[in-house]
């Protein structure tokens, strides 16, 4: 074989391999239900629930970084503290060695089939669920066909003298292995990628164990590049976990380097006692470091998060997604108590919202970075609040409620039911400022001057409806009802504006467009905000 043809075989069989992991972790994950996150967010409380939920999750992804990656958008989101992170990070770490134990069944001859059923699967059914198995089945050939390619190219390397060369330096200088797998884990962004390249080559006896092991371990530490460039730009938090997930692989690192001459031993007895061909015994060495990583570090959870809260200093504005008022205790002991309680979520909610509005006027404003990085926070928040308050409630309307009570619980149902649906015209409006960036729209200076008007009178009137709640005042509730009114005829009138300046010329068509919308939205916030306070009046 040829060096072109080596090469070219190589890169495809590479390429092959990864678009099947991927493919095999889209498909499981399709056939999950894709409900990873629900999962990740609510089994996550406990740091040993932590690590089992990385565990599956990543089992399911067929990829560590996948799962990292999904943790730090839920701790940038605020649905998950740092602790809570390095839990399900360590549990990943271990989930990823599942790819490692389906190479080492190695059921290479049987690609082509599974691939061909796979194709089936997808292409001659219209059933979607059908379609997803049929994708797993596809990814799962893919990556066995794949590493055929990439074995078929190494093959012709167990004569090549530079080669053999390298392997045994590689053996006597561990420290050297280590940055080999992490080099080329980096270059190639998936540590299932280059421990199949290392179960191919020991299992072609081009490599032996006191090698493979170091770069298996260099493999570790490459494929946390992937949650540290996600983390860019990210939230505190976030950035605190991608660091939570290089510590814990070189922590290991150093630890089972350390201990290489016994680690190697215990490797070679598994592979004697068990009859491990040459890829399971890889696949195990990769299970044994992972597990017996996380046993030693999981006591040490607080402490890795002290230090990484040190490394990375500054105080975190990600925004509480979960309810802090609300208790089912409370609904036992006393509706009465329990709506009180809702009613402190609520208002919660509303501050949220409040926030929401506040960040988007900046962010139209200023079109500044941090405004916008909050705004899919508040967003989120706004979905939960909605979805646990609403649960509450109903819970609360089970029991026997006195006139009084009615009145505030209905009230409650009205007013979360409108944050909620001001929370999705605020992300209207970031959508539409997104779009004015992108598209390099200028706005005339007439046009900026009437949307801040209305802005400040759109935010005023919220304020209001959410005060009128908050200390159930008829009197502000009917004020609210005048602003509203005098939204209305803004909008009316900024249309009329925009359509004389189109007229002359003054703004372009696209300007008009965006313009008209953010109006629009602005209007339909007004509207909501006087639901709620209608909630507060009430038969009035």
């Amino acid at each position: 074989m040829d060096l072109q043809t080596l090469l070219f075989t190589f890169f495809g069989g590479l390429g092959i391999f990864l678009y099947g992991i991927k493919s095999m972790g889209d498909g499981l994950q399709k056939v999950a239900g894709d409900r990873l996150r629900d999962l990740l967010d609510r089994f996550t409380t406990r740091p040993i629930m932590g690590v089992l939920t990385g565990v599956v999750v990543t089992g399911l992804l067929q990829s560590s970084s996948g799962t990292t990656v999904l943790t730090i958008g839920l701790v940038t989101a605020g649905f998950m503290t740092l602790r809570q992170a390095i839990g399900v990070i360590m549990g990943a770490n271990i989930g990823t060695t599942v790819t490692a134990f389906i190479i080492g069944i190695n059921i290479s001859d049987y690609a082509l089939p599974i691939l061909a059923l796979g194709a089936f699967l997808i292409f001659f059914f219209k059933n979607h669920k059908v379609n997803n198995f049929g994708q797993v089945f596809f990814g799962f050939g893919a990556l066995f066909f794949g590493l055929n390619l990439m074995g078929d190219a190494m093959k012709p390397l167990r004569g090549a003298q530079t080669f053999t060369d390298l392997m045994l330096n590689l053996g006597d200088n561990p420290i050297l292995g280590v940055a080999v797998g992490t080099v080329f884990t980096v270059i190639v962004q998936s540590s299932s990628a280059s421990i199949a390249l290392l179960q191919t080559l020991y299992d072609q006896g081009a490599i032996n164990l006191n090698a493979a092991l170091p770069i298996l371990f260099g493999d570790n530490i490459g494929t946390t590049i992937t949650a540290v460039l996600a983390s860019i730009g990210a939230s505190i938090a976030a950035r605190r976990a991608a660091l939570t997930h290089v510590l814990f692989n070189v922590i290991g690192t150093i630890l089972v380097m350390i201990l290489i001459v016994p680690f190697t031993h215990l490797i070679e007895y598994f592979q004697a006692s068990l009859d491990l061909n040459p890829k399971m015994t890889i696949a195990f060495a990769h299970g044994t470091f992972n597990v017996s990583n996380t046993i030693i570090q999981f006591p040490f959870i607080a402490g890795l998060a002290w230090i990484v809260t040190k490394l990375v200093p500054g105080e975190e504005t990600a925004i509480e997604n979960r309810p802090i008022h609300l208790g089912e205790q409370f609904i036992r002991q006393s509706p009465s108590v329990a709506l009180g309680q809702g009613k402190k979520e609520v208002l919660r909610m509303a501050e949220l919202t409040d926030k929401g509005m506040e960040e988007v006027g900046h962010y139209f404003k200023t079109q500044g970075k941090k405004h916008r990085d909050l705004l899919p926070q508040v967003e989120d928040a706004l979905n939960n609040l909605d979805k646990k308050i609403t649960e509450y409630l109903i819970q609360i309307s089970y029991h026997s409620l006195s006139d009084q009570d009615l009145h505030s619980h209905h009230a409650l149902m009205n007013t979360v039911i409108n944050l909620e649906r001001i929370g999705d015209h605020i992300e209207n409006i970031m959508e539409l400022v997104d779009h004015q960036i992108n598209q390099k729209v200028k706005f005339s200076e007439t046009a900026l001057g009437d949307l801040d008007e209305m802005f400040d009178l759109t935010v005023s009137t919220l304020r209001q409806a959410i005060t009128a709640l908050e200390t159930n005042d008829i009197g502000q509730a009917k004020a609210v009802l005048e602003k509203e009114k005098l939204i209305d005829k803004m909008e009316r009138d900024l249309r009329k504006k925009h359509i004389v300046r189109l007229n002359e010329n003054q703004c372009s068509g696209t300007a008009g467009i965006l313009y008209v919308d953010i109006v629009s939205n602005l209007e339909r916030i007004g509207d909501h905000a006087v639901n709620i306070a209608d909630g507060v009046l009430g038969e009035e």
